[in-house]
């Protein structure tokens, strides 16, 4: 599947339409820049997210084929039982946290009959004026967790980033504590090229900055760049948890660079040792882990996955976590996302007033350099010529220093790119 420019040159529209497959039904969305095509009936998963032609995420071609069908219309519904029997179809997906089988307060899943195999209900809305669309999916009611999840995807006009809105009500006559858990498959490789791979802000504080949380074949290798962690593309099959996670994390691979953003609460208890962000990888394997319920990996898989805190739900209470994910070029390493654009290479600004970076925005317009007092008053704003969505923007200015200046801001429109703090 590719995304092509749907709408003439300077024409800004978002269209969605309902098609069959083989098995199911999807639902695409396309902006001109990004293309996404979503499963209701596969446990409401973003199925293909598709910008300049290339897919960012991992679908398993053995479920399905190139145009999403199912190959085995028969294997579309509920299925439950170990690990083993998991129809993995791929994709972006909520889950709710903790996992694990040891009682009622963890999560006995993949498989799940409800959240992860079920049908969702699926609501698309479409601006009059074309500008976004919403496209809002709901679980039905789990008897097990209590919950019903929903997921609220927006695609904009102009843009190569979506909103994701995750929530869990509590539809039992219990108070139940879950947590929402955002799991992202994208598709592993062997190293190709440095940078490839997950990198994942820290907050630079708090002990430890990681945790174990499964071994398969082994952990996965891990490399520190400051306040930065990155997790090579490598053959492993395991997964690692990041307890002082700075609320972003980011995939490098031949498709370019997926990068999801969201909120942490530092004041909150998280599961799995306090992880508010995890990473899983798995490679094929000849023979089933018998310990991880007969799983056995035939493909090359990475797990971006995003947690927000432990809520405790009266009935009828519900509980939230917003996200963005963009798609964007392959250029490396990742040394922040914000909510409008990622850093490959980090803002700086020195005393004489050399401002460098390179950022990749996700909307366009005009974009300027701000200099800022204490107060918040713009002392000085640089031009720096238009921006394009998805396309890096490289800085390498000078202005006048101003031994006022406490806070330096790179704006695209009216997003805020970055911002740095310089003096007071």
């Amino acid at each position: 599947m590719s995304s092509t420019p749907a709408h003439r040159a300077g024409e800004v529209r978002v269209s969605a339409v309902r098609r069959a497959r083989a098995g199911h039904e999807v639902v695409e969305v396309d902006n001109g820049l990004v293309r996404l095509v979503i499963a209701p009936a596969l446990g409401g998963r973003v199925l293909s997210a598709v910008r300049d032609g290339r897919e960012f995420l991992h679908r398993n071609p053995d479920l399905l084929d190139d145009a999403l069908n199912a190959r085995d219309p028969r294997a579309v519904g509920p299925h439950d039982g170990p690990m083993s029997a998991w129809r993995n179809w791929g994709g972006d997906k909520t889950w709710p946290a903790p996992q694990g089988w040891s009682g009622p307060g963890e999560w006995a899943g993949p498989p799940d009959p409800v959240l992860d195999s079920g049908a969702y209900t699926c609501e698309v809305d479409v601006a009059a004026d074309g500008s976004r669309a919403d496209i809002t999916l709901d679980s039905g009611d789990d008897p097990r967790t209590g919950l019903r999840l929903t997921r609220r995807i927006t695609l904009a006009a102009g843009r190569c980033d979506f909103a994701l809105r995750l929530s869990a009500q509590n539809v039992s006559a219990r108070t139940v504590r879950w947590a929402l858990w955002n799991v992202t498959q994208l598709p592993g490789h062997p190293a190709e090229r440095p940078g490839d791979g997950v990198w994942l802000g820290t907050t630079g504080s708090g002990t430890p900055d990681t945790v174990d949380l499964v071994a398969g074949t082994g952990r996965p290798r891990l490399e520190r760049h400051g306040d930065v962690l990155h997790v090579p593309a490598q053959d492993v099959v395991g997964k690692v948890g990041f307890p002082t996670a700075a609320g972003w994390i980011a995939h490098v691979g031949p498709a370019g660079t997926w990068t999801y953003h969201f909120p942490v609460d530092p004041a909150a208890p998280y599961t799995d040792d306090g992880s508010r962000a995890e990473v899983w990888m798995e490679h094929p394997l000849d023979a089933p882990l018998e310990h991880l319920g007969g799983l056995r990996p035939r493909h090359r898989v990475v797990e971006c996955e995003a947690l927000g805190p432990y809520r405790e739900l009266a009935p009828g209470d519900t509980a939230a976590l917003d996200g963005t994910v963009s798609l964007g070029p392959r250029l490396g390493a990742v040394t922040s996302v914000g909510r409008h654009a990622w850093w490959s290479e980090p803002l700086t600004y020195t005393d004489d007033g050399q401002v460098t970076g390179v950022c990749v925005p996700a909307g366009a317009g005009s974009a300027a350099l701000l200099l800022r007092d204490s107060t918040g008053r713009v002392l000085r704003r640089q031009p720096l010529g238009e921006c394009a969505a998805g396309t890096p923007l490289v800085l390498a200015v000078r202005v006048p220093a101003d031994p006022d200046a406490v806070r330096v801001e790179v704006c695209c429109g009216t997003d805020v790119l970055g911002a740095l703090v310089v003096a007071g």
